[in-house]
């Protein structure tokens, strides 16, 4: 797969359906220092694997980090490790799945969860074409808990 769409959701952070070891070079030219994985590998067989995807990246100067979000829902871990790689990014982030939508929600968990309002997480969200809905409590919790 190549040229993916790739749709900013802050400053440094964008979101994309699957990627493939072509689309690297465009991230690359829009000051993308860190690709970030949210598909398990296996998902779907006849789409490029974590493996390729990261070397390529690698090939590139990018840094590669593995985040994999099942259809199963969010943990407290994955959200951890969001944070963890956007915190340590040189410069700006793609994130990718199957259709960039667990990205997005794993990107609005993660900021609201750092104190990030949610109304304007889910306003970014939906410029980018996703909608926050379906974790809309957890992002009001996460705001109410002042984290």
């Amino acid at each position: 797969m190549t040229t993916a769409t790739f749709r900013q959701l802050g400053d440094t952070v964008y979101a994309s359906p699957q990627i493939g070891p072509a689309d690297i070079a465009e991230a690359a030219a829009l000051g993308v220092t860190l690709v970030v994985n949210n598909r398990p590998d296996g998902e779907a067989p006849d789409e490029p694997q974590g493996a390729e995807i990261e070397a390529a990246a690698r090939a590139a100067g990018l840094d590669y980090v593995a985040i994999p979000v099942t259809h199963a829902g969010f943990a407290m871990p994955p959200v951890e490790a969001m944070r963890a790689a956007l915190d340590g990014a040189a410069g700006k982030t793609l994130a990718y799945c199957r259709s960039g939508t667990r990205s997005t929600l794993l990107w609005a968990l993660t900021e609201a969860r750092s104190g990030a309002d949610p109304e304007a997480l889910s306003e970014a969200a939906a410029a980018a074409g996703y909608d926050l809905a379906p974790i809309r409590a957890i992002l009001d919790a996460f705001a109410a808990d002042g984290r």
